[in-house]
């Protein structure tokens, strides 16, 4: 399992925002956007106060980015940029189904990779 390249900058949230391209699951959303360049997948990761206390907001975007390290490494189309958007409910629903979310809204998107990407 390869590490993913993460977004840091707002500029680069926006510009994932921008492309209008999101899924809504009860877990989570997922924005997509296509960038220019390498075959590089980044994905962010955020939440909101409406989540809870940083306590709260800390777990679900450790949360978030365990579902990500599992199915956006093998199903993730390489060449997009990834924002993974928590929700009250990514604190309370199974992990099973979190990473169901995730790959649900990966093809809503249309960035699903079926073939795995060969990793295990």
């Amino acid at each position: 399992m390869t590490k993913i390249a993460r977004l840091k900058r707002r500029v680069e949230f926006l510009a994932v925002a921008a492309s209008r391209r999101k899924h809504v699951t009860p877990g989570l959303i997922l924005q997509a956007a296509p960038h220019a360049g390498a075959d590089a997948t980044r994905v962010g990761f955020t939440a909101s106060k409406k989540v809870g206390i940083a306590v709260a907001r800390n777990r679900a975007r450790r949360r978030l980015r365990a579902a990500a390290e599992r199915v956006i490494d093998r199903h993730g189309a390489p060449g997009h940029d990834f924002v993974l958007i928590a929700r009250t409910a990514t604190l309370t629903r199974s992990f099973a189904d979190l990473v169901g979310d995730l790959e649900a809204a990966l093809r809503q998107v249309g960035a699903y990779r079926a073939n795995g990407g060969g990793a295990p």
